[in-house]
């Protein structure tokens, strides 16, 4: 994510409650990625993991972009 999408968003911090969840979950997110990916094998768990974290992070952030980009429509 470039770093002028996270100032967008956390402009938007404290305005929207659904966009302070997605963020939260966001960041939760990430901070597990980061621990399976320092992980050098992973277990077939892990790895099955690894992806649901990465398709819900993904979803989660399609739904942020639609809910800045409504807030830059008004």
């Amino acid at each position: 994510m470039e770093a002028y999408e996270r100032e967008r968003i956390k402009a938007l911090i404290g305005a929207d409650q659904e966009l302070d969840q997605l963020w939260e979950q966001h960041l939760d997110l990430e901070k597990r990625l980061e621990e399976l990916e320092a992980v050098r094998h992973l277990s077939p768990g892990e790895e099955l993991e690894r992806k649901r974290l990465q398709k819900t992070k993904l979803s989660g952030m399609d739904r942020i972009a639609e809910i800045v980009a409504r807030h830059r429509e008004s």
